[in-house]
């Protein structure tokens, strides 16, 4: 990987356009891959998502992934920006960006952190629901676990 990994947890929403142009390399790359993720409403349900994390750790521990992405798959430049504290629906959570040389390098570079994100990342949800209860924790899904394992067998 040609650039250090640009990592940010923050509670402020994510400017995603100026996080793609600080990706687009000045013509050094031939691809740039970006996920978005959003808090939904889960149907009506859900009034906010709650996310804690533990600071100094999650940042390292982003940086790590960042890291590896970029070295696994030749990546010339990772950002990862993470969201904390009450988040609604309609709100951006998590922003990957992933650029290299040729196309499938940045889509396994951002498939890969995604997946370690969803199932690695040190960041706890808990949900505020729309009739003004405070929901549970949310586990996470075996269906996450099951995406993330594939980096194991590859």
């Amino acid at each position: 990987m040609t650039a250090e990994p640009r990592i940010r947890v923050a509670a402020a929403r994510i400017d995603i356009g100026a996080e793609i142009r600080r990706l687009e390399g000045g013509g050094r790359i031939g691809a740039l891959v970006t996920f978005v993720g959003y808090c939904r409403d889960e149907g009506g349900r859900l009034k906010a998502l709650e996310l804690e994390h533990y600071p100094g750790m999650a940042d390292r521990e982003l940086g790590r992934l960042a890291a590896e992405a970029g070295t696994r798959f030749g990546l010339g430049g990772v950002t990862v920006v993470h969201r904390f504290g009450l988040i609604v629906p309609g709100e951006e959570i998590v922003f990957v960006g992933a650029s290299a040389p040729h196309r499938g390098a940045a889509f396994e570079g951002a498939a890969f952190l995604m997946d370690y994100l969803k199932s690695e990342a040190p960041f706890w949800k808990r949900e505020h629901l729309a009739d003004g209860t405070l929901g549970g924790w949310v586990d996470a899904k075996a269906s996450d676990s099951a995406a993330m394992d594939r980096w194991h067998r590859l």
